[in-house]
């Protein structure tokens, strides 16, 4: 048997992947000690207050110890895996017997794992693929079968199979991991449901966002053991009976991730830029027009056209004809920064929270173009793929409240940004159109922006600019 040197045991450390954060929580794991790994494998998922980041391995060698669980948040340079890149001397460390093991790096049981995470076809992302929390110091979630050893399967086809029987109450293996999608152990984590006690009721046995809130419905009986389906807050006062908090009526939530970001930002935004928002209501019945002929049109083919889309092209026209709105404040320098690109950010909700990715220069894009970008970019947030680059450097932003019913709001802004244009539904109103009352199309737009930068005047340019280019749309060509 070959003793393992310390000098060929070498360590990764917890990137900062964030450009600027901190720490990062520990989502997942595809590899256990004594698997091999190899040079650009992924070897974890973690995730900061932007996204969700696939972390690959940078050297070749067998995995020694996982330094944290998943659910551990850990802080920029910490080791969080050791790896032995001195060859066969690890044998002897791995808790499985590596014989029985695939040679084929592609089929260790990271890699394994990783795919069957993904949709059929899909091929593994290398870095980035998702979107993203940190939390607070050092909070980790329950884990079933912590610290056991994972068996790998005899074959990649009995792969799917062995995952399933992990699922059986009878000769399930201990160290089985429940079949679920990252959302939905996201979901599961935030109700404290462990998942390895939910019934799955989804295809070949994954579990569904159903089933996790199914599991936390049951009231807990009060002469059980505290249960994984019990909320966080609740177990950590396991020794006691719950005698004032009911499980079964409440749910708490941890404030942490994306929502503890934006909600830490807006605060921020709030009580440091001076808020004005201005209303107005347009008749927008040209352009709800328009959007059904372009709809029609070769050029937009497989594109998807929408009332966003004019609006976005709108608020980009204004922004040419008055690029002084188009700015930030350097409290440092006590300078106003005039941008001469636009960096136009869509607001998008996602199962883990508001996010504002933008479009680089997106006044430099063609009508078809930008309405390429908005798919892609709108695709890619629902994916949860959307990448921490593609949050950052935001010049103005506009939030679609519209297709929640709502009429308006008073949006906050982005930190860093000068304006956030809101746009609400639209309503078949009756409307004074040519000295005559018709039903038209109608709806409110809302700007809110920073009165150090934008005084009022201004301000109410760019959204009367909007307005006018929504309810006669041909401006979109007589003032570009």
């Amino acid at each position: 048997m070959t003793t393992m040197t310390e000098a060929s045991v070498r360590e990764f450390k917890m990137p900062d992947v964030g450009e600027g954060l901190t720490e990062a929580e520990i989502l997942k794991w595809y590899v256990q000690p004594g698997d091999t790994v190899t040079d650009g494998q992924t070897v974890c998922e973690v995730e900061t207050a932007k996204a969700a980041v696939e972390l690959p391995i940078p050297y070749d060698g067998v995995v020694r110890e996982l330094r944290f669980p998943e659910g551990a948040t850990v802080d920029v340079g910490t080791a969080i895996i050791t790896v032995d890149v001195g060859g066969a001397g690890t044998a002897a460390e791995a808790p499985a017997a590596p014989a029985a093991r695939p040679a084929a790096p592609a089929e260790a049981t990271g890699a394994k794992e990783a795919d069957e995470a993904k949709p059929a076809g899909s091929g593994r992302q290398p870095v980035l693929v998702g979107y993203g929390v940190a939390a607070s110091s050092t909070r980790r979630r329950p884990r079933k079968g912590a610290g056991v050893p994972r068996q790998e399967p005899p074959a990649p086809a009995q792969a799917l199979q062995a995952e399933l029987n992990g699922h059986g109450a009878a000769g399930a293996a201990a160290t089985a991991r429940p079949l679920a999608k990252p959302p939905v152990r996201k979901l599961a984590k935030d109700l404290g449901v462990d998942l390895a006690a939910v019934t799955p009721t989804g295809p070949d046995g994954v579990i569904t966002r159903e089933d996790v809130h199914a599991a936390a419905a049951p009231p807990v009986p009060a002469a059980a053991q505290p249960a994984p389906a019990a909320p966080v807050a609740a177990s950590a006062a396991a020794p006691e009976p719950a005698a004032s908090y009911d499980g079964a009526r409440e749910t708490r939530v941890p404030v942490k991730g994306v929502r503890k970001a934006t909600a830490a930002a807006m605060v921020g935004s709030a009580f440091t830029a001076p808020h004005v928002t201005e209303f107005v209501t347009v008749d927008v019945t040209r352009t709800m027009r328009l959007v059904e002929e372009l709809k029609g049109d070769k050029e937009f083919a497989g594109l998807r056209v929408n009332p966003l889309l004019l609006v976005a092209k709108a608020l980009l026209l204004a922004i040419r004809r008055n690029p002084e709105v188009n700015a930030s404040w350097d409290e440092a320098n006590q300078e106003i920064v005039q941008k001469h690109y636009v960096n136009l950010g869509i607001a998008a909700a996602t199962p883990r929270g508001l996010i504002v990715p933008n479009i680089k220069d997106a006044g430099t894009l063609t009508l078809p173009e930008l309405a390429r970008a908005l798919g892609e970019l709108v695709a890619t947030a629902r994916e949860g793929r959307t990448t921490p680059a593609a949050m950052q450097g935001g010049t103005v932003t506009i939030t679609n409240v519209g297709v929640f019913g709502v009429d308006t709001g008073t949006p906050i802004l982005n930190p860093g940004e000068s304006a956030i244009l809101a746009m609400g539904a639209i309503r078949l109103q009756p409307w004074v159109h040519k000295g005559k009352v018709k039903p038209r199309q109608v709806t409110t737009l809302a700007l809110s922006f920073d009165h150090r930068l934008v005084d009022g005047e201004l301000g109410s340019k760019v959204l009367a600019d909007v307005a006018a280019v929504l309810e006669q749309p041909k401006r979109l060509m007589t003032w570009a």
